[in-house]
């Protein structure tokens, strides 16, 4: 649904609407509403806040009079009439209401069930979906975990089935040592008997052949006799007993991978608690719904869009970039290199010349200072706050074309350019490369020409991408999320910020189809800001620590403050 800037409906008054007349269906200023109630015709009339307003009837024929307007509403039969039917005789004695009041509980209903599902069925079922996409990361990296402490239990059995076949080989060594010291000492047993009975033999040898017989009859003769072959044992060889496993004592000492006795928990849904209060995230969002501490019900999306002032900024002639800086003070850039700081009045503060193009081509750190890129000489330049101007990063041979400074950790963001590629650049506060951002996880090229860039509440990094004529949101690993392009036939993206909310605002700065987009931040289209319907060309943009956004335009200096929440 088109949003749009309020103007009083009393015939030459160009004022902003506050008020409604319901009677009356109109929409009044708060001067116009002053002499609505004083005028004898209307001072009756119920006049209520215009976000109060009771919605008006539309015309519609009565089918059985088709010259009459249906206004009322039988009870009974549950079908709208017009004034002539309330006489026909199957309505006789039915209970009548005003179709108008019936009308307008039916749209506040339809009212508070778009409420329901924008603030809290919408955004509850997106982070449950994010809750799954961490569960699948975490179930992951958890069997991971598992698989290595199997490998590692396997590694632990295999060291300690090294450690006892070692003590076992060296078991069986030892007995082999010791049959064969035994048998060893058989050996020598039977060697030295052999030697004792050849001596022996030589003996009988001379006594058979000695002249001498008396010596056969000696008693050294008598005392030779052949000694028994001395006995030893046979060794009792040892046998090998198979140990006795199978596969499952085998799986046992490697443990097991079990559910615990748990019953699983459902997923935690946060209460809608009364979702007319419209309870926002004023923080980050986490995962199983919403952080205590960062619930407001303080601000949403209005319904509306209010015009609070305008400004014209000078030392430019357009205002293609805006950056916020520290005590409200803002820097503007047109498409000829100006850049121009103002105080809270509009007063110039400073005005420098820079190879800037019509891109977002600077921003203000965590510390307060501006930091711009010099697509020429292809590096980024620091202005401190006592505007002294130093070269800060080079980019090499990429050139910076769109810059943003992390409000969340100061890293800073780079859209960069070289023979016809692109990528994002991150670098830490001090100017560290620290991350390159070029393709999806297919290879494809993610950027062609981005030219305005900025971070989300979660850390996301948005781009508007002029060629690509789409925003490209990857999240802070550099993993693409989404791509979007637009409401219209064509989408040609210029500036882009986020909000304390996590919506995206970016700039359509197609002829015949200008306006401001703002989606969620999962790339879910909430609603069109700002239409071409309502004159602008907007191309510059950023909020302001009072929640309001400041929209430039590339055919003017003036710039428009608008109010988008309640």
């Amino acid at each position: 649904m088109a949003q749009h800037y309020l103007v009083c409906g009393t015939e030459d008054c160009k004022r902003n609407c506050q008020f409604y007349c319901n009677p009356c269906h109109q929409r009044l200023c708060e001067r116009c509403r002053d002499e609505h109630q004083e005028s004898p015709d209307t001072k009756d009339h119920e006049v209520v806040p215009y976000k109060q307003r009771k919605p008006q009837l539309p015309e519609e024929k009565c089918n059985l009079h088709p010259k009459r307007n249906v206004e009322i509403l039988c009870k009974e039969c549950n079908v709208p009439l017009c004034a002539k039917c309330i006489f026909m005789k199957e309505h006789t004695g039915h209970q009548l209401d005003d179709l108008e009041e019936k009308y307008a509980e039916k749209v506040a209903f339809c009212r508070s069930e778009i409420l329901k599902i924008q603030e809290y069925y919408l955004p509850t079922s997106q982070g449950l979906k994010k809750e799954i996409k961490e569960d699948v990361m975490t179930i992951k990296k958890t069997m991971d975990d598992i698989r290595n402490s199997i490998k590692a239990e396997a590694d632990s059995l295999k060291e300690l089935v090294d450690k006892v076949t070692s003590d076992k080989l060296e078991e069986a060594n030892k007995i082999e040592e010791t049959l064969l010291k035994t048998l060893n000492s058989q050996e020598k047993t039977y060697e030295d008997y052999t030697e004792y009975l050849e001596k022996l033999l030589k003996e009988f040898h001379s006594y058979k052949s000695i002249d001498n017989i008396r010596v056969l009859f000696s008693e050294d003769f008598e005392n030779l006799k052949i000694q028994s072959i001395p006995e030893t044992t046979q060794p009792v060889l040892p046998e090998f007993t198979a140990g006795h496993f199978d596969k499952d004592e085998v799986s046992k000492l490697l443990g097991s991978v079990n559910f615990p006795n748990t019953k699983p928990d459902n997923r935690r849904i946060k209460p809608m608690e009364n979702a007319s209060t419209q309870l926002k995230l004023t923080g980050k969002q986490t995962r199983r719904g919403v952080e205590e501490s960062d619930v407001k019900p303080t601000l949403s999306l209005s319904s509306s869009v209010t015009k609070v002032r305008e400004y014209t900024v000078p030392g430019v002639d357009r205002v293609y970039h805006i950056s916020s800086g520290k005590s409200g003070k803002l820097w503007f850039s047109d498409c000829d290199g100006n850049l121009v700081q103002t105080d809270l009045k509009g007063n110039q503060v400073q005005k420098i010349q820079t190879s800037g193009g019509s891109q977002g081509y600077h921003t203000v750190t965590q510390d307060g200072d501006l930091i711009y890129t010099d697509r020429k000489n292809k590096v980024i330049n620091r202005i401190k706050q006592n505007n002294t101007v130093t070269e800060f990063i080079k980019t090499g041979d990429w050139e910076p074309i769109s810059i943003h400074s992390s409000h969340i950790n100061g890293d800073i963001l780079v859209g960069t350019r070289k023979d016809g590629e692109a990528k994002v650049i991150r670098y830490n506060k001090s100017g560290e490369e620290i991350q390159n951002i070029q393709r999806d996880d297919k290879g494809h090229e993610l950027y062609s020409d981005p030219h305005y860039i900025t971070e989300n509440i979660n850390g996301d990094i948005c781009t508007s991408d002029f060629n690509k004529q789409a925003v490209v949101v990857v999240n802070k690993s550099g993993e693409h999320g989404f791509s979007y392009t637009g409401q219209g036939s064509t989408f040609f993206p210029y500036g882009i910020c986020s909000d304390l909310l996590g919506h995206i605002i970016v700039c359509n700065g197609f002829p015949g189809n200008k306006s401001l987009d703002i989606i969620d931040q999962d790339g879910q289209f909430l609603s069109l800001l700002l239409t071409s319907q309502q004159w602008i060309h907007p191309c510059g943009l950023c909020v302001d620590d009072e929640n309001n956004l400041h929209v430039g335009q590339y055919i003017t200096t003036t710039v428009t403050v608008y109010k988008y929440l309640q």
